[in-house]
């Protein structure tokens, strides 16, 4: 493994504040500056401002993020979803993000491939939440969300709509494959309506467990 992926995964740090602690000869290999890309060996002893790293088994969680919580470490004042999670799950990153009031299906981990792999535009993997409305939604509104786009102040927003009750035009299902920051609620915002209360329920391959209240985690197999 290469030392900056270790570092990283040691610590839940980035792999580019990894990159940065390296440069800046914070890490040492067997009391030693490592090169770029230099490759652990198990016997190897990496430290990090002089504390001995050990390489963390690949961990990813599925939890259900309440709503009113951060998807921080540092909430400034606010509840974050580390205050929900034992301490020896501090270490995990969340892949993606919730915004404060978005409840739902969130996953941590410390594997940066699945990361890379779940957040990277190219990879467009789906999210699907559901969306309630404070009014319902007019179809002329559903048709420009759905088949034109809403233009936003950083490009067109499309989503894909489908009905979460028959007759009931305030809650939709809400199917995307990108994640812009609070895409959704401004979409709405966009045509005069406000997001009441938004939860997602997939993201890529992985869905929220019917079972799993909020506040909960399970570990991915």
């Amino acid at each position: 493994m290469r030392i900056n992926k270790f570092v990283a995964a040691s610590t839940g740090m980035s792999r580019r504040a990894a990159d940065d602690a390296i440069s800046e000869r914070r890490v040492t290999v067997n009391g030693k500056l490592p090169t770029t890309g230099y490759a652990v060996r198990t016997s190897d002893q990496v430290r990090l401002d002089g504390v001995l790293l050990t390489n963390l088994p690949v961990q990813t969680i599925l939890f259900h993020k309440p709503a009113a919580y951060i998807t921080s470490r540092d909430g400034q004042g606010s509840k974050t979803v580390y205050d929900l999670l034992p301490a020896e799950l501090h270490h995990l990153k969340p892949v993606g993000r919730l915004d404060k009031y978005t409840s739902g299906l969130l996953l941590l981990s410390n594997d940066g491939g699945l990361t890379q792999q779940l957040t990277h535009p190219r990879h467009h993997k789906v999210k699907i939440y559901q969306a309630y409305l404070d009014k319902d939604l007019a179809p002329l509104h559903r048709q420009m969300i759905s088949d034109f786009g809403v233009q936003l102040e950083d490009g067109p927003s499309k989503l894909q709509l489908e009905r979460l009750k028959d007759g009931d035009d305030k809650g939709w299902q809400v199917i995307m494959y990108e994640g812009r920051n609070r895409q959704i609620r401004r979409t709405f915002q966009a045509l005069g309506y406000n997001v009441v209360k938004l939860h997602r329920t997939t993201f890529g391959t992985y869905t929220l467990p019917p079972d799993l209240a909020p506040g909960q985690y399970r570990t991915v197999p």
